[in-house]
């Protein structure tokens, strides 16, 4: 039987500190108020204290810096914890004043009152894969970004690459042979390019990571079924699964796609119908993945080798699915290049619609 005396938690973590606040089932006021040190397991004495009363606990954090870590471990003493997602908690937009002792209100209230959308709490091999997989994107940044100071670093000088494109070949060979009047510049050059060889290395070591880490048999298959897509490589179809976990906690592939924050914007009112551009909610880090993935679609037939050969042993149903969506969101990327589109919105569209099947193969509806 479930407890008639429910007492709501609201946890406002900081790194040295965590601001708790206590309410009850009714009433407006707080019945318990403290600022406990993140060390020696103040929290975690605290909490066990509130369960002796024999009421039934419920807790609440922001996600953010602190991780899942804090939630298993309450979890572990018997404690409900959710993990709320920072962006749909209600607020007031009168409310100015901001503290540590009002978030941790904020929190018990809004749990109290139904009012937090909670944060799935991934397995601890799927958060560990997921911090190593943006590690990756972490240091393909920093690659690109300092190719680009080098790149600027010639321009203010100058020098300019004519024969090809950039990073070939023979832009490499041309870097290395450059000479500038003053040594420093030249030391300076040298210095940018091993760090860029330097990341190359790195990110070559982590692709070879990566494709050993899909083989492990939680994720073997569903890797498999994901790479049926055109776009959609190892790296996004590993990313893919250790963000979302279990698709089937998306009852449609509507809400799959609102959760990526894919789908338009919107202010109507009155009668009228005012969309905008995506809503950009949601998880930023494989948005941007299935974005990528979606100007893949620019072209589709005839199948690549490369693709037939991915597709090879997969259910001919999940294949057929997979061409079928293929040769949809290659005519929609098309259509709104011919419609006067910009190709950053028709491959945002794409991304959109890939995502959708994404989640028919995911959840088996491939009809």
């Amino acid at each position: 039987m479930r407890n008639s005396k429910v007492l709501y938690v609201g946890l406002d973590v900081h790194a040295e500190k965590t601001a708790v606040s206590v309410m009850e089932r009714t009433g407006r006021d707080v019945i318990g108020e403290r600022m406990l040190p993140n060390v020696n397991g103040a929290l975690d004495r605290y909490m066990l204290e509130l369960r002796k009363t024999g009421a039934e606990i419920q807790a609440c954090y922001e996600a953010g810096f602190c991780g899942f870590e804090l939630a298993r471990r309450l979890r572990g003493l018997g404690i409900e914890c959710t993990v709320a997602a920072p962006g749909m908690l209600p607020k007031m937009p009168s409310d100015r004043v901001k503290t540590d002792r009002r978030d941790a209100r904020a929190l018990a209230r809004a749990l109290r009152n139904g009012d937090v959308h909670e944060v799935v709490v991934p397995p601890e091999r799927d958060e560990v894969i997921r911090d190593y997989l943006r590690m990756n994107e972490d240091r393909k940044k920093m690659l690109k970004q300092v190719k680009q100071q080098l790149l600027h670093f010639l321009h203010r000088r100058g020098l300019r690459y004519t024969e090809g494109g950039n990073w070939t070949a023979g832009h490499r060979r041309w870097l290395t042979a450059l000479a500038f009047s003053d040594p420093i510049e030249k030391e300076t050059l040298d210095e940018y390019y091993v760090q860029i060889t330097e990341l190359e290395e790195q990110c070559a070591r982590f692709t070879v990571r990566i494709e050993e880490m899909a083989k492990e048999e939680r994720y073997a298959e569903p890797v498999r079924r994901l790479k049926a897509f055109k776009g959609i490589e190892t790296l996004i179809a590993l990313s893919l699964i250790v963000e979302i976990g279990d698709f089937r906690r998306f009852a449609t592939a509507e809400r799959f796609m609102a959760f990526l924050g894919l789908v338009p914007s919107e202010r109507s009112s009155g009668g009228k119908r005012r969309q905008g551009g995506i809503t950009k909610s949601g998880n930023t880090h494989l948005r941007k993945l299935l974005v990528e993935a979606g100007w893949h679609y620019r072209s589709y037939l005839p199948v690549s080798r490369r693709l037939a050969k991915r597709r090879e042993g997969l259910p001919a149903e999940l294949v057929a699915y997979a061409h079928r969506a293929g040769r949809r969101l290659n005519r929609k990327f098309v259509r709104l290049l011919y419609a006067g589109k910009p190709s950053q919105v028709a491959a945002v569209a794409a991304a959109r619609e890939l995502s959708g099947f994404v989640w028919g193969a995911m959840t088996e509806n491939v009809t």
